[in-house]
């Protein structure tokens, strides 16, 4: 196996973005792409990684393999890349070496761990609510709603998402119109539901990577997260919903 990426950012930070949630991780690496699927230690989130071969310049792969690594590992090495390396990984004697060459070609070792969790899958969710937006805008109003309350609301109606953060002194509601830039398809006049704003603010950081947010979700119902780049890559963030007895 050998790898050498094109454009660095895209794995730079999705691999920033998912050490926030996860620590240890299974990669498997096919011929089409890079995946991952992984859920927090709290099973209150998961996050769906793919990496498309099409964003590498040397992509060979001669059959499946499965790595298991260190995030926090891996994230201290790519932090020593500028934009301009490229950034090289293959396999050498069990370990996963990275090259980061421009100037000057520096090499890095990472050992690859054992983990005993269950390989996971990707639920089968159906939503009721989809809503395209600005992920500048979705982050910009995660960052408000975080100022009154630990969680968010979303409200969605056929013209109009809100964002409603309830605390005891403080409130915040944020209005996203529908127009050429924010698309709301649903089912219904009026579907909600809430959500941490903790792990909203780990996810949100999408915002580097894709111009653009497909956001899902239903009545007290899993949310669903899709950041996508055409053809190169797609990080997807599922999170439990919080329910409170009336």
């Amino acid at each position: 196996m050998k790898l050498t990426l094109a454009e660095p950012a895209y794995l730079k930070e999705s691999i920033y973005l998912i050490s926030d949630l996860v620590n240890e991780v299974r990669f498997k690496i096919t011929s089409t792409s890079i995946d991952l699927i992984a859920m927090d230690v709290a099973n209150v989130a998961m996050v769906i990684f793919n990496l498309s071969k099409n964003c590498f310049t040397e992509y060979d792969v001669k059959e499946d393999t499965e790595i298991s690594i260190n995030l926090i590992n891996l994230k201290q090495i790519l932090k020593r890349s500028s934009p301009k390396d490229i950034i090289t990984l293959e396999m050498d004697k069990g370990k996963l070496k990275i090259e980061l060459k421009s100037s000057t070609t520096r090499t890095f070792s990472l050992p690859l761990i054992d983990i005993e969790e269950k390989k996971q899958k990707i639920p089968d969710l159906k939503y009721s609510v989809s809503v395209k937006t600005s992920s500048k805008s979705f982050y910009e109003s995660i960052n408000d709603a975080e100022v009154a309350s630990e969680s968010v609301t979303f409200i969605a109606e056929p013209k109009k998402f809100t964002m409603d953060a309830q605390g005891d002194l403080n409130q915040a509601n944020i209005e996203i119109s529908a127009d050429d830039k924010t698309t709301i398809t649903m089912e219904g006049d009026k579907v909600q539901a809430k959500y941490s704003i903790e792990y909203l603010k780990k996810m949100i950081a999408g915002s580097k990577i894709s111009d653009q947010v497909e956001i899902h979700f239903n009545k007290d119902y899993p949310l669903r997260l899709d950041y996508s780049v055409t053809d190169k890559m797609t990080l997807s963030f599922v999170l439990a919903p919080r329910i409170e007895n009336d």
